[in-house]
Formats: C-alpha cells, sequence, structure tokens
C-alpha cells in the first residue's frame, strides 16, 4: 500500500468508529499530497464537505476523526488540524524508513499489480499511407507510446494500434496517376522511395481536381481496389510497403513499437456497421447521406456517403464494434490532435446509442494533445514554411547534441561518443513533449530542451549518472540485507518522494497526463540533489542506509524514463 492510501484507509476506519451511522460517507475521504512542507506529507479537506452530512462543524469533525485514528503514534510523527477543519498528516522516520527499505526489496518498487488484469488497446501514431511523417505526427507518437508503457508497466495486456490510413479515394487517384506516369514502379520494374510517392500524390490530386476524364479513372481504380482487382492491389500493396520502409526508420530511432491496422482491415466492416444502425433506427437521410444525429450537437456523424461510399467516420466505428466486440477491449485509448475532440465525442455516443459500448464494462477515452509551436509562436515549420518532416526534425536533435557534448569536457570512449548524442537528441525532444500539458500547445526549441538544468531530459540524465557515480566510487556493496535509516530531514524528504512513485503512476492511469510522470522525477532529480548536498555517503556511519537510498533513487528513475519511452547512460 502506497503512503497517500494509507492516509486514507486510516481517516475512512477512524470515519466508521466516529459516525457508525454515516459509513458511507467514507467515500467523501479526499486525501491530496500537501500543497507546503509545513503542512506535513499528506492534507485531508474532507471535513467542510462531511459538514452538511453529519451535521457538524468541519473542525469538530476533524477532531472525531483524529481521536479515532489507529495507530497513529506509530505510522505518524505528527496529525495536526488547521484552519476550519483540514488534517496535516506528517509520517514518522521510522514507519517511512520501513516503507523506503521494503520498497527497495520489492521487485516492482512498490508499485502493484491490478487486481485485474485488463485488456486495453492504445491506438496512436497513424500516419497516412504515401505521406511523410511530419512533426504533427511526434505527439501522437510520443505520447501514445508513454502510455502503452505506462500500462505493460502496472501489468496489463496491452495492444498496441497505428491505424494508418491506407484506403478510399487517395488511393484510386495514385493508382491511375502511377499507370499513366510511373507503370514500370507499379509494374516492380523501378523502385520509388516516399519522396516520389508524394510527388505523384500531389500531382495526381491536381490532376484530379483539374481533369474530369482523369477524375472517373480514378473513381474507377478505387472501384477496382475495393472490388479486389489483383492488379489494383498489388499496386496498392507496393505503395503500402514503400510508406511503411520509411515509417519504420522513424519508430526504430523513437524505440517505438506498433501493430498495424489499416483502415484498409475495417473495410469488410462497414455495410454492416451501416446497416445495423439502419436496424436499430438510428440512420436519418440528409441530402442522402445516411447520418446519425446527437442532440446537442450541430453535426452529424455520417457513417455513408450520398454516392453510397463509405468515410472515415465509418471506418472508425467498425473499428470501435471490433475492438468491443471481436478483441474484448476493456480499455480503449485513442491518441490524436485535439482537432479530433469533436469526431471522437460522436462516435462514443453512437456506439453507446447502438449498444456497442457499455461504459460500465470498456472505457473508452479520447486522448487530445495541442500543436508543436516555433520560435515566432506559430505552428513549427521550416525556414522554407514547409512542415517539418519528422526524420528531419530528429536528425537536427541528435546534431545539436553532438555539438553541445563536443563543447563539454568529458571522458568518454569513442563508442560512448557515438552513442550518447542519439540518446540525449532523441530523449529530449521526447521529455520536452511529454513534460508539456498534452492538452497545451508547446514552443519547440533545441536550445531550451538540450539544456543541463531545468526540467529537461539531459538535467534528469545527469542525475541519474551522478547517482550511479556514488554507486561506482563505493564499489559493490551487498544491499539486500540492509535497512534505510532516514535521519536527515533530506533524506526524509527524498524517502517520501521516493515512495510516491506508485501514486504518480496512479493518477496517470487515470488521467492519462504523461507530465505527471515528468514532474515527478523532475522533482526527485531536485531532491535527490538536495540530499547529496547536505549528507555524505562515501565512508559516513550511515553509508549503507544513504546507499539504498541513491540506489532506489537509481532504480525509480530508470523505471520512470524507460515508461516515458527514454533511454539511459551511465555517463555523460
Amino acid at each position: 500500500m502506497n503512503l497517500i492510501d494509507i492516509v486514507k484507509e486510516s481517516l475512512k476506519k477512524a470515519l466508521v468508529r466516529a459516525f457508525p451511522d454515516h459509513q458511507e460517507s467514507t467515500q467523501d475521504i479526499q486525501v491530496t499530497s500537501a500543497t507546503q512542507e509545513a503542512f506535513g506529507h499528506y492534507q485531508c479537506n474532507s471535513a467542510m464537505k462531511l459538514a452538511a452530512v453529519l451535521k457538524s462543524a468541519p473542525r469538530a469533525i476533524a477532531a472525531k476523526l483524529v481521536d479515532n485514528l489507529e495507530n497513529k503514534e506509530g505510522v505518524f510523527s505528527k496529525v495536526e488540524i488547521a484552519g476550519p477543519g483540514f488534517i496535516n498528516f506528517t509520517f514518522s522516520a521510522p514507519f517511512l524508513s520501513q516503507m523506503v527499505t521494503a520498497a527497495y526489496r520489492d521487485p516492482r518498487l512498490n508499485v502493484p499489480l491490478p487486481q485485474k488484469k485488463q485488456r486495453i488497446i492504445v491506438e496512436f501514431s497513424s500516419p497516412n499511407i504515401a505521406k511523410e511523417m511530419h512533426v504533427g505526427h511526434l505527439r501522437s507518437t510520443i505520447i501514445g507510446d508513454a502510455l502503452a508503457r505506462l500500462f505493460e508497466f502496472l501489468g496489463h495486456e496491452v495492444i498496441r494500434l497505428n491505424h494508418i490510413g491506407d484506403w478510399g479515394t487517395a488511393f484510386g487517384m495514385l493508382i491511375a496517376y502511377m499507370q499513366e506516369e510511373a507503370p514500370e514502379v507499379l509494374r516492380g520494374e523501378k523502385r520509388a522511395d516516399l519522396p516520389m510517392l508524394m510527388h505523384w500524390y500531389r500531382a495526381s490530386k491536381k490532376r484530379f481536381d483539374e481533369d474530369a476524364a482523369f477524375k472517373t479513372r480514378a473513381r474507377l481504380a478505387v472501384i477496382k481496389l475495393q472490388g479486389g482487382d489483383p492488379e489494383a492491389l498489388k499496386g496498392w500493396e507496393m505503395i503500402c510497403e514503400i510508406s511503411r520502409v520509411a515509417f519504420q526508420e522513424i519508430y526504430n530511432l523513437l524505440g517505438v513499437k506498433l501493430e498495424e491496422r489499416g483502415e484498409s482491415f475495417y473495410n469488410p466492416m462497414l455495410s454492416q456497421v451501416v446497416a445495423d444502425l439502419e436496424k436499430k433506427g438510428l440512420i436519418t437521410l440528409s441530402e442522402g447521406a445516411k447520418c446519425v444525429f446527437h442532440e446537442g450537437y450541430k453535426l452529424p456523424l455520417m457513417v455513408q456517403k450520398s454516392d453510397g461510399g463509405y468515410n472515415y467516420d465509418t471506418t472508425d466505428m467498425a473499428a470501435m464494434v471490433h475492438r468491443i466486440e471481436e478483441e474484448r477491449a476493456e480499455r480503449i485509448i485513442i491518441v490524436t490532435d485535439a482537432g479530433q475532440g469533436l469526431h471522437f465525442d460522436l462516435i462514443r455516443k453512437t456506439c453507446e446509442r447502438a449498444g456497442y459500448l457499455d461504459p460500465k464494462k470498456v472505457r473508452f477515452d479520447h486522448v487530445p494533445f495541442g500543436v508543436v509551436l516555433g520560435a515566432d509562436g506559430k505552428k513549427f515549420k521550416t525556414r522554407s514554411g514547409e512542415t517539418e518532416k519528422l526524420i528531419d526534425l530528429l536528425d537536427a536533435a541528435i546534431q545539436e547534441a553532438t555539438q553541445i557534448l563536443q563543447k563539454r569536457e568529458h571522458t568518454l570512449s569513442r563508442e560512448e561518443e557515438e552513442r550518447l548524442p542519439k540518446i540525449l537528441g532523441i530523449d529530449a525532444v521526447k521529455y520536452a513533449d511529454l513534460s508539456s500539458n498534452r492538452i497545451s500547445d508547446y514552443l519547440f526549441s533545441y536550445e531550451k530542451m538540450l539544456k543541463f538544468e531545468g526540467n529537461t531530459a539531459t538535467f534528469i540524465l545527469y542525475s541519474y549518472v551522478r547517482v550511479n557515480g556514488i554507486k561506482r566510487k563505493i564499489g559493490e556493496v551487498d544491499l539486500r540485507k540492509e535497512r534505510c535509516q532516514l535521519e536527515h530531514p533530506s533524506e526524509i524528504e527524498l524517502g517520501v518522494h521516493l515512495l510516491q512513485f506508485a501514486e504518480t503512476l496512479q493518477a496517470m492511469e487515470e488521467e492519462l497526463f504523461p507530465h505527471f510522470l515528468t514532474d515527478y522525477l523532475y522533482v526527485l532529480a531536485q531532491k535527490f540533489n538536495a540530499f547529496f548536498r547536505d549528507c555524505r555517503v562515501e565512508g559516513a556511519v550511515e553509508q549503507n542506509s544513504r546507499l539504498l537510498l541513491c540506489d532506489l533513487t537509481s532504480k525509480i528513475m530508470k523505471a520512470g524514463l524507460t515508461i516515458l519511452g527514454l533511454e539511459t547512460v551511465e555517463k555523460m
């Protein structure tokens, strides 16, 4: 059990003893971390909320709760009532020492396995075939990977889906254009790359808009593709494979693993979904299109166009049905930009009304995020004004890290000199993104994200290296049977923060905000540096106890960084 749960359970038991006729009020007990060190470690402000139910003054309620706490002397060094009825809790050093020792001996670092293992689908990244990944894909890929890693660490079964755009009119245009301008590529006689596909795609779109005859040929190509024409399918598969290779280069660089499940996968299910919605009386015809209207929404969900074709809405409906009914997902998380918020609200509403999605059995979360901004405060673009290619952005981060390291004195081997810039550069990009509240836009700056001070990956990694440097300097010490004895205030502060790792992950699991964990790691690095400043480790009487504290710090830092998708280093 973690610290916040210990306080909650103590208060709930105290409430049952103090007010036996109001046991249902235990659900109103809320505990938070103290906002200031002067207020102890945790605070409970629930007495004000309970006052109306218990028909008593908040301070009197707080006093009764404190009087009925069990074993408060052994667990807490201080329990105080402040203001109109706040209860402040300070854990005792001996109890914290026991908890830190137990966390150190626990392979899971005091993070419990779930009471019930869930099957969780996380959909993220989701680029479009025949288009290069750009900076707009950065946030979805990084945030989605961090959430998938979190649920994997917590012990759930995670399916990482890459819902790529690989179907529809665009492919008819592209295939028709290539049949005329690059038939040797479609026949497999000549190789092509993604920039060539993008050029052909733009040219095909221009011709589609301007040439009626070409538009007809493109639509016929779509019909052939959807009908399973072997030649059309061969061309489509070749186009997908060229894009796949380019995407994988970026995923390898980011250390991200995904299972491709493109729009084409759901194509056979689209007509069935529309027919079922009609059968359930949810379809309304609007100018020939089949739509689902919802009260309070101006726009409907269009599941079939007036020409009989299907669209993004239809595919996402089919995807939700498949994930719930076939894959038996218990939680579905989709990571896209905030502009998709209305779309997924309509998907959710439609699925609930159709009976596909029961919120009591399956939790659905759309995880929105803001845009990446350049130095001018506008959408991040290249100097020429074009959208930044993601591969170029990542390469530039590695080059920036290389230049910074070249200016610093170090004792790195040649292998470390070659490996470190890539880790620092990619980690810096990831951390800068994840440390921003995902709902907000954030300013992209290589200079800021690679600084050795402040809330950056470089600062966290430097602190991690410092911790391990202490361990290396002292040498091998068997800490398995050692006990931690927290006495100095800086030791206690560090110990409490280490024990808050599990509750940080629980908050991230519930709210799906990766910056909860980056904030935690930043404070951890600060508290460790304060401990290192105030408490001698090597050669001190308390050496082994403090070394245990250092080693636990190292383990939790590494676990936290790994959840965020960041690599660690031993030297900098």
